[in-house]
C-alpha cells in the first residue's frame, strides 16, 4: 500500500527543490496524489500524507473508518492537521480547500504537476494493475454490447454495466454515453431517453482497480449500421490506427494528435477537429482517469517508455453524430503495446 518507489523519487524532490517536507492531499474526488504514495482507498472526505525530508510519515483521515486502512494512521482534524505540518509543498494544492491552504500559515508550493510528472511513468506493479483494469473495461464493454437493446433508457443500460463492473472488482467507474443519430453532438451523463433502433449508442468506460483507471472507447448500432454510419467509423478506425502506428517514446502528445487529424482533414474534415466539436485526442491514464498530458497539437510534451495513455479521435461529423473509438496503451522502448482486446469494429446488435 506504501508505493516505495514514489518515496523514494519524492525524497530527491525534496532535496532538489529544498523542501523540508511535502504533503499530498485527497478528497472525495480527487484522490489520486494521495494515492500516488499511500494506495488505500479511503471513503472519508479529506484524505493527507506528510512526509518529511527524513523519510518519516504522518497520515492522517478524517473519518475514523478510514483508519484501518494503513498501519499508524490516525483521525484527525485536517485544519489543525495541516496547522501542525505547516509542509514546504503540497501536491493536490490546487484543488484544497482554501482554509486549509490558509492553515498552513505561508502559503506553501504547490508540487501538483511535480507529482504528476512522477506519475506518468509507471513502475512494472503500476503496469500489472493497469493490464487488469484494461482487462476489466474490456469485459464490462462486452456486457454494455450484450445488454444494450431497444426500449431501454440509456439509465438502465448504464445501470447495468456499473453493476456488472462493481460486480467484477471495480472500485470506481467513470462512465459517459450518448445515443440517437446525427443530433448527438458529445457524451454526457445517462439521461432518460429510451433506445431506439438504429441508434448509434457511443460509450467511454473507464473502470478502476486498486485506484488505476484503464479506458476503453467503443461504438455500437442498434440494428444493421447505416452507409454513413460506416462510412463515418472508417474514418474514425483510420484516425486511431494511425496514432497507435506513430506513437512511441521521442514523439510527441502533439504528433499523436496532428496524426489522427490530418486523417480527419484528408477526408474534407479538418474543421471538424477544433474544440467546437471534440475535447482531446487521447489523455494518460493511471490514478486519474484523464491524466495528462492531453492529446492536443497544441500539446509539445515527449511521450516516454514505460507511459500509459489511450488515443481515441473522438468527435462529431455530420455523417452519423458523435462516434468514438479508441484503445489504451503501454508505450514500450521501440513502440507500444494495445492493453485493450475489444475488436476494433463498429459493432453491431
Amino acid at each position: 500500500m506504501l508505493n516505495q518507489h514514489r518515496k523514494t523519487q519524492l525524497l530527491d524532490l525534496m532535496r532538489e527543490r529544498g523542501w523540508a517536507s511535502i504533503a499530498l492531499y485527497g478528497h472525495g474526488w480527487r484522490k489520486d496524489a494521495f494515492r500516488s504514495l499511500v494506495n488505500v482507498n479511503y471513503l472519508g472526505n479529506h484524505a493527507a500524507v506528510l512526509l518529511t525530508r527524513d523519510g518519516d510519515l504522518d497520515v492522517a483521515f478524517d473519518d475514523e473508518w478510514d483508519c484501518g486502512l494503513f498501519d499508524g494512521s490516525r483521525r484527525a482534524d485536517m485544519l489543525a492537521t495541516f496547522a501542525k505540518w505547516r509542509p514546504a509543498a503540497i501536491a493536490g494544492l490546487d484543488y484544497m480547500e482554501q482554509r486549509f491552504v490558509d492553515a498552513c500559515g505561508k502559503t506553501p508550493a504547490s508540487a501538483t504537476a511535480d507529482v504528476e510528472e512522477l506519475r506518468r511513468v509507471k513502475t512494472p506493479e503500476e503496469i500489472e494493475i493497469l493490464k487488469r483494469a484494461s482487462d476489466l473495461a474490456d469485459r464490462g464493454y462486452q456486457h454494455f454490447v450484450d445488454a444494450a437493446q431497444p426500449g431501454m433508457t440509456e439509465y438502465e443500460l448504464v445501470a447495468e454495466v456499473e453493476g456488472f463492473l462493481k460486480e467484477n472488482g471495480a472500485e470506481d467507474n467513470f462512465m459517459l454515453i450518448a445515443s440517437g443519430g446525427t443530433e448527438v453532438v458529445g457524451m454526457k451523463p445517462p439521461t432518460e431517453r429510451v433506445l431506439q433502433e438504429g441508434d448509434q449508442v457511443i460509450m467511454e468506460l473507464t473502470p478502476s482497480l486498486d485506484g488505476y483507471y484503464a479506458q476503453v472507447c467503443r461504438t455500437l448500432v442498434l440494428g444493421k449500421a447505416s452507409q454513413a454510419q460506416r462510412d463515418g467509423f472508417a474514418i474514425f478506425a483510420e484516425a486511431q490506427q494511425a496514432a497507435e502506428d506513430l506513437i512511441r517514446p521521442g514523439v510527441t502528445a502533439a504528433d499523436a494528435a496532428k496524426a489522427q487529424n490530418d486523417v480527419f482533414r484528408k477526408y474534407g474534415y479538418g474543421d471538424y477537429t477544433g474544440a467546437k466539436y471534440t475535447r482531446v485526442r487521447g489523455h494518460c491514464l493511471g490514478l486519474f482517469p484523464d491524466e495528462t498530458p492531453h492529446v492536443l497539437e497544441d500539446v509539445p510534451y515527449v511521450l516516454k517508455e514505460n507511459m500509459v495513455m489511450i488515443a481515441h479521435p473522438n468527435t462529431y461529423l455530420p455523417l452519423a453524430g458523435y462516434t468514438v473509438f479508441g484503445d489504451a496503451m503501454l508505450l514500450t522502448a521501440d513502440g507500444n503495446v494495445r492493453l485493450n482486446r475489444t475488436e476494433k469494429k463498429l459493432f453491431e446488435k
